[in-house]
């Protein structure tokens, strides 16, 4: 299952780079934070799916 894994990773570096983006522009906070709770769940659920710390 190494494909799901590298999408929820691949999902995870699109969000941050939406969090980047919004930054910049200066959007709402909140909508900022939730972003990067999103970004930061799909990069730890792909990285834990690859099993490479167990």
């Amino acid at each position: 299952m190494t494909g799901l894994s590298t999408l929820l990773i691949v999902v995870g570096l699109f969000l941050a780079g939406g969090v980047y983006s919004f930054v910049k522009q200066q959007m709402p906070k909140s909508l900022i934070v939730l972003l990067s709770i999103g970004a930061a769940m799909c990069l730890v659920a792909g990285v834990m799916r690859l099993e490479v710390w167990s």
